[in-house]
């Protein structure tokens, strides 16, 4: 039977799923990525981050549907919806403050380096408009960001030949990590401002990465250090069955056979 009402398991909240729907949500206390879905079916809600998120209306999903980027991939990656706004990435905050953050880039480079956040606010500064995509379910489009190119901080310390990948390191332990390729893109920034405001905390600040072009989990939030390195080395999710690629337009949730 279909319900209207809020339901909220270890801060998740869901909204307009049916009552077997739940049960199975429920089973064991958790609530999965792959739960949501499977699941969510109805209005788009907040699974693996606290919070609700609010699916534009079916008519501007479907207008979506066609529209095409630059590049030619459509604007919504399959099995992606559209968000009107994000309340709270969820995550466990890190310690820093703007006034002690530091940011150490490492390992495989000719010159590394430690920045503050005032020597990041001294580089080159941009400002990109940009789509970001969750692997569960959601895209927030036009989202506007500032902060440094990822490629701006690789040209200072100078990577090796060796180095193919770079791990972004970020309190709690959390990894991910992209190839070179990818963190040489320019839409790809450390980025320390949301929307013309200085980042919240709740979305990484002070310094967060910014991935545009992979699932989301790729962006990782309270940032501590840049590793530069010539072996890939999977992240926090990737360990857990997440894709290591997470490309958004070839559906790249998990791992073939996970």
């Amino acid at each position: 039977m279909e319900c209207s009402l809020r339901y909220s398991v270890n801060g998740h909240t869901i909204m307009n799923c049916t009552r077997e729907k739940r049960g199975a949500m429920k089973e064991d206390g958790k609530i999965s990525r792959r739960t949501f879905l499977a699941g969510a079916g109805g209005a788009i809600v907040s699974i693996g981050l606290p919070g609700v998120f609010v699916k534009l209306a079916d008519a501007s999903q479907q207008a979506l549907a066609t529209d095409t980027r630059p590049d030619g991939k459509p604007r919504l990656p399959p099995g992606q919806l559209a968000v009107e706004k994000i309340r709270d990435m969820g995550g466990a905050p890190g310690t820093a403050t703007f006034a002690n953050w530091t940011l150490r880039v490492h390992d495989e480079v000719e010159r590394p380096v430690v920045l503050s956040y005032q020597d990041l606010l001294n580089l080159d500064q941009v400002n990109i408009t940009c789509d970001i995509h969750c692997v569960t379910g959601w895209t927030l489009l036009d989202s506007r960001w500032s902060g440094v190119r990822l490629s701006t901080i690789l040209d200072r310390v100078k990577p090796r030949r060796s180095a193919g990948f770079v791990i972004f390191e970020a309190a709690g332990d959390y990894t991910s990590s992209i190839p070179m390729s990818e963190a040489r893109k320019k839409d790809v920034i450390l980025a320390h401002s949301f929307f013309g405001e200085k980042l919240q905390q709740a979305h990484g600040a002070p310094v967060r990465a910014l991935v545009p072009d992979r699932y989301f989990y790729k962006s990782a939030k309270w940032m501590e250090a840049v590793k530069v390195t010539s072996r890939d080395e999977p992240g926090f999710w990737e360990k857990q069955g997440y894709s290591n690629s997470a490309d958004p337009w070839k559906e790249e949730r998990y791992e073939q056979g996970r």
